[in-house]
């Protein structure tokens, strides 16, 4: 019973979850292009204190009014961090933005830096948002749910526009479609270094994540219509973003539904 009250919080609210009132622009091949306004609302920018200035590090995902998701790598201890949800363009400032304080950071107690497991963190807002046209959450999968081979899906972020180039301004999304575990584990992909608890999308030497992008959503509708946060970025090749047969690597959220529900109970 518990589970199921947890589970329901994630579809709270008037505005549901994974339905934006804006909606975004995918009827073709995206990638690396402006998005719709708001029409990603629980995108959020993970931002920390640097000499009084805030400064974006990492993406996340509302899913609910008071937790977001995030990658456990994005976390440093000793920063200060905010919230920033409504956002569209970084660098100007929105009537529709809300800033948020955290109450409580939970990186996963089993997270590994040298083997990239388990990369995965839920941030606590210090209060409850109210979902609005910009601002409301992504679905959370179904418990254990695999997406299929070359299903499509979206990456958004702020990240690098390019490798080694300035991180975006204005949110950006791209086409990233699903690339089964068995592809993804081969030797000439990613090997050993990809596990069942992972998600692979992209690795047409194109299209990719890249720095900036972390903690950020694999976004993916699902049969009902609502966009689900079915990933989680967690890493990709350092030699550039986009190299072929290396696509970026997310955390698969369905693997941790459980962990997230008991930390919801938690705290």
């Amino acid at each position: 019973m518990i589970k199921f009250v947890v589970l329901a919080l994630f579809v709270a609210g008037a505005y549901g979850c994974g339905l934006p009132t804006f909606t975004p622009v995918v009827s073709r091949v995206v990638g690396g292009e402006d998005v719709r306004p708001h029409s990603w609302p629980w995108q959020i920018s993970l931002q920390y204190n640097r000499e009084g200035e805030w400064r974006h590090t990492c993406g996340g995902t509302l899913i609910s009014h008071q937790w977001v998701l995030t990658a456990a790598h994005c976390i440093s201890t000793g920063r200060q961090y905010r919230v920033a949800l409504g956002k569209h363009n970084l660098v100007e400032t929105e009537e529709r933005a809300v800033f948020a304080d955290t109450a409580n950071i939970i990186v996963h107690e089993n997270w590994n830096p040298f083997f990239i497991r388990n990369d995965i963190a839920l941030i606590k807002l210090e209060s409850p948002v109210t979902f609005t046209d910009s601002i409301m959450a992504a679905c959370i999968p179904k418990s254990g749910f695999v997406l299929p081979h070359n299903e499509p899906c979206y990456v958004t972020g702020w990240g690098r526009l390019y490798t080694g180039g300035p991180i975006a301004d204005i949110l950006q999304q791209a086409l990233l479609p699903v690339v089964d575990h068995a592809t993804c584990s081969k030797s000439d992909w990613w090997g050993f270094q990809v596990k069942e608890t992972m998600v692979c999308a992209g690795g047409d030497g194109v299209m990719s994540g890249c720095n900036g992008d972390s903690g950020g959503p694999l976004n993916c509708k699902n049969a009902d219509g609502a966009w689900e946060v079915h990933g989680v970025v967690s890493f990709g090749s350092g030699i550039k973003c986009n190299l072929a047969k290396k696509p970026t690597v997310f955390t698969r959220v369905s693997s941790y539904v459980d962990w997230i529900s008991a930390k919801m109970v938690a705290y």
